[in-house]
């Protein structure tokens, strides 16, 4: 799964870390933040995307789906 964001930098994904951590899990998911969309790949059939924006958006962060 892919997702469009507004996380910028190694600071934000910083900030980041522990929401993804606990709704995706460690190590199953990047953000590509070189990219202009600055992308966020997810690497689990067990998380929706839905639940991915809600805890993003609790703190700030927007993600949507690209398909």
């Amino acid at each position: 799964m892919e997702l469009k964001t507004n996380i910028m930098c190694s600071a934000c994904v910083a900030k980041v870390t522990p929401v993804l951590n606990e709704v995706v899990g460690e190590n199953k998911w990047s953000v590509d933040t070189q990219n202009p969309k600055k992308i966020l790949s997810i690497n689990s059939d067990n998380v929706n995307e839905a639940d991915v924006a809600d805890a993003l958006n609790k703190i700030g962060y927007k993600a949507e789906l690209i398909k």
